[in-house]
C-alpha cells in the first residue's frame, strides 16, 4: 500500500508498505480522506514539540471499514470517522472523562503513525459511524471538534464578546462554535485574506488586522472593556503573551495553541482582572457529537475545504500548502 512518510523536517517520501495486520480488537480501515492540519504543517517544518521522526502524518481521517472484530457494531463498508486520540482509559484524566488529556495519550500522526496511507488498523473504540455526513465532512470533524471543545470549556454564552486571535482552521472552528452559542465574535490576524474569509464565509462580525492600531481598534469595539472570552489559536508565544491584555475584567483566556516555549504574563494584571486562564487540548466524544450535529443541521460552511490533492501527490505538492498566496484554509487528501 502507498504510504507517505515525513522522514525528516521538509522531507516527504512515498513508500510501498505491506497492509497492516489487524489486532484482535482493531478495525482495519480503508482510508478515504485525510484533512491536512496545522499539526501536519508543523511536523513538516520541524516545529511540533511532541514528535520524533520518521512519522506518517495525518490524524483527521474518514474511511470505510474493511474488517472489524466479530460482534462489532461496525460492518464491512461502513463509512466512519476516527477519534485520533488513543487514550488509555485508566489514568486519572480518563477516569474523570477527560480522555483528551490522557497521561499516556497516543495521537495518530503525532505519537504514532497516522493516516497518510491507504489502510490503517485502529482500536475499535476510536472508530465511529459517520451517519448523515459525507466522507469530506467526516474528515473535518476532528479539527472542528478542537474549536468546539475550547468553546465549551470557556463557558461562553449569548451576547458575550469573544476575540479569536489566529484565523487558521482551529481559530475558525472556535469562531463558528462561539457564534452558535450566540456570542459576538471578532477575529484578529495578520492576513487580510483570512479575515475576509471569516467575515464573508463564517459570518464573523469584525476582522481586525494586526498592526500598530489593532489594540485601539479592539478597545473601540468594546467601549474600552475588551472581551469576555479570548481564544488564542496562533501557536506563537509572543501572541499568546500579548493576548492577556485583551481579556476583560472577570473574563476568560483560553490557550488552544501549544508551543515548545514558556509563556509569561504580568501577575498584577492577571489578578486585578480575576482572569480565568485555561488550556484546551484536543476534544472529547461530546465535542465530536456537537460537530456532527452541527454538520447534519447544515451549520458548518462547506467553504472551509479550499484545496484537494491525492495521496500520491503529497510528496511533491505538500510544500505548496505552506504558501500564503495559495489561500489554503483546509486541504483534504484523497486516498
Amino acid at each position: 500500500m502507498l504510504t507517505v512518510v515525513c522522514e525528516t523536517p521538509g522531507t516527504l517520501r512515498a513508500h510501498d508498505r505491506p497492509l497492516p495486520e489487524r489486532a484482535a480488537d482493531d478495525v482495519l480501515l480503508r482510508v478515504k480522506r485525510v484533512g491536512v492540519c496545522g499539526t501536519d504543517l508543523h511536523i513538516f517544518t520541524g516545529n511540533q514539540p511532541y514528535l520524533s521522526y520518521p512519522r506518517v502524518m495525518g490524524h483527521e481521517l474518514s474511511g470505510t471499514v474493511e474488517t472489524a472484530p466479530e460482534g462489532s457494531a461496525l460492518k464491512t463498508g461502513d463509512t466512519v470517522y476516527v477519534m485520533p486520540y488513543l487514550s488509555c482509559g485508566t489514568c486519572i484524566a480518563c477516569r474523570a472523562g477527560k480522555t483528551n488529556c490522557c497521561t499516556r495519550i497516543q495521537v495518530l500522526g503525532v505519537h504514532t503513525d497516522g493516516a497518510f496511507t491507504e489502510y490503517l488498523s485502529v482500536p475499535q473504540q476510536f472508530v465511529h459511524k459517520a451517519k448523515g455526513v459525507s466522507l469530506d465532512q467526516a474528515a473535518m470533524v476532528e479539527f472542528l471538534s478542537i474549536g468546539a471543545h475550547a468553546v465549551r470549556r470557556s463557558g461562553v454564552g449569548r451576547s458575550q464578546r469573544v476575540l479569536v486571535v489566529g484565523a487558521g482552521p482551529i481559530g475558525m472552528a472556535a469562531m463558528i462554535f462561539a457564534q452558535l452559542r450566540g456570542a459576538t465574535v471578532t477575529a484578529l490576524d495578520g492576513r487580510q485574506d483570512r479575515l475576509d474569509f471569516c467575515t464573508k464565509s463564517l459570518g464573523v462580525r469584525t476582522g481586525v488586522t494586526l498592526g500598530d492600531t489593532d489594540e485601539a481598534q479592539l478597545a473601540a469595539l468594546t467601549n474600552n472593556e475588551f472581551f469576555d472570552v479570548v481564544f488564542d489559536a496562533t501557536g506563537n508565544p509572543k501572541a499568546m503573551e500579548r493576548g492577556f491584555k485583551f481579556v476583560a475584567h472577570g473574563g476568560t483566556y483560553v490557550l488552544i495553541s501549544v508551543v515548545g516555549a514558556n509563556i509569561t504574563f504580568s501577575d498584577p494584571e492577571f489578578h486585578k482582572r480575576e482572569m480565568t486562564l485555561m488550556g484546551s487540548r484536543n476534544a472529547t466524544a461530546e465535542d465530536f457529537e456537537t460537530v456532527l450535529n452541527a454538520m447534519r443541521a447544515g451549520l458548518i460552511p462547506q467553504a472551509l475545504n479550499t484545496h484537494r490533492l491525492t495521496l500520491a501527490e503529497v510528496p511533491t505538492k505538500f510544500q505548496d500548502l505552506l504558501d500564503p498566496k495559495a489561500g489554503v484554509i483546509k486541504a483534504i487528501v484523497e486516498c
